[in-house]
C-alpha cells in the first residue's frame, strides 16, 4: 500500500501490472464502505496486459477523512485527478463501481482530457434514474426504508445491516465476518454523506448535455440480478449517452466486480479491445 498527497488529500492507494509505456493504463475507484482492494479479482485478470492503479476513498481503507467543505463527491474527483496528474503520459480507461463510478463519470465530465475511456459497474447516480422514470423514487423509497428509519434513530448496525441487504454481494449479515461488519456499521455515516451527489447533481452533469458531449467511449454494465435502480439509471443514462455500450453480466447482483470479477473484467477487456478498433480505423 502506498500514501501520497493528491489534490491536496492524504490518499492510500495500490497498483497492479507493470509500468511499461506499451501498456494501457487504467485508473480503478471502488464503491463505499469498501476499498481499493475491492478490485483484486478484475485487476488480476486485467494485469498481465495493464498497467493499474487504485485508490481508497476519503474515510475509507488508508485514506485520509472526508473534509466536509467540498462534497464527499469533489473530494473523490480531486483525488483521483491528482492521482493521474502524477502518473502523466496523457489520459487513461478509468472504471468506477456504485458511487466509484459516479466518481469516475463526473471526471470524464469536468477533467476530459485525463480519460481515454470510461466503464462503469452500476452508477449509483439515483438524479438520472428518478428524472426519467416516474414511481421509480417511490419504489426506491419503500425499499431503502428500513436503512433509512435506522440510521434515523442512530442505530449504526441496523442501518449497515439493511443497506448490505439491498446493496451487498448476497449474503446475510450474520455470515459476514466479524471484522467486515464492524468496518461497515463504522463507515455508515459515509452513505449519507454522499447524499448530495447520489440524490442531487451540484455538479450539474444532467444539464446542458455535458453528458451527450462525453467523447470518450463509455460502456455501462449491470448485475442481471441486481436492484432494479441500477438498471433504470443505466437506462436514463444510455439516453444522455447513446454512444454508451451496455453488458449485462450474467448472474450477478451490485457486487458484481467482488463476486463475478472474471466476467466485469472480461467484459471491460473487451470493451477496450473495440476501442482499439475503433481508434485504428
Amino acid at each position: 500500500m502506498l500514501h501520497s498527497l493528491f489534490g491536496g488529500h492524504e490518499t492510500a492507494w495500490r497498483s497492479w501490472g507493470e509500468e511499461d509505456s506499451a501498456r494501457r493504463r487504467m485508473l480503478m475507484i471502488h464503491c463505499s464502505l469498501a476499498h481499493s482492494g475491492a478490485w483484486q479479482g478484475v485487476a488480476t485478470r486485467l494485469a498481465p496486459e495493464m498497467d493499474m492503479r487504485a485508490f481508497d476513498l476519503p474515510g475509507h481503507g488508508k485514506s485520509g477523512d472526508w473534509h466536509a467543505d467540498v462534497s464527499f463527491q469533489e473530494q473523490s474527483v480531486e483525488m483521483a485527478a491528482g492521482l493521474l496528474e502524477s502518473w502523466g503520459d496523457g489520459p487513461v480507461d478509468v472504471l468506477g463501481h456504485s458511487f466509484g463510478a459516479t466518481v469516475a463519470l463526473r471526471l470524464a465530465v469536468e477533467r476530459p482530457e485525463l480519460v481515454r475511456s470510461l466503464a462503469l459497474y452500476e452508477p449509483v447516480f439515483f438524479t438520472a434514474g428518478f428524472r426519467a422514470f416516474p414511481g421509480l423514487q417511490a419504489e426506491h423509497d419503500a425499499k431503502m426504508a428500513p436503512y433509512a428509519e435506522a440510521y434515523a434513530a442512530g442505530d449504526h448496525e441496523g442501518a449497515a445491516r439493511a443497506f448490505m441487504s439491498v446493496w451487498g454481494d448476497g449474503r446475510a449479515w450474520e455470515r459476514l465476518p466479524e471484522a467486515q461488519r464492524e468496518a461497515f456499521t463504522a463507515r455508515i455515516p459515509l452513505i449519507d454523506a454522499i447524499r448530495e451527489t447520489n440524490y442531487g447533481d451540484p455538479a450539474g452533469m444532467l444539464s446542458r448535455g455535458r453528458l451527450t458531449a462525453l467523447t470518450c467511449p463509455v460502456l455501462l454494465m449491470e448485475g442481471e440480478v441486481g436492484p432494479i435502480f441500477a438498471a433504470r439509471i443505466n437506462d436514463a443514462l444510455q439516453v444522455q449517452m447513446p454512444f454508451a455500450e451496455r453488458v449485462v453480466i450474467e448472474g450477478a447482483a451490485h457486487m458484481g466486480p467482488v463476486t463475478h470479477a472474471a466476467q466485469v473484467a472480461d467484459a471491460v477487456q473487451a470493451f477496450l479491445a473495440s476501442d482499439v478498433v475503433r481508434s485504428e480505423a
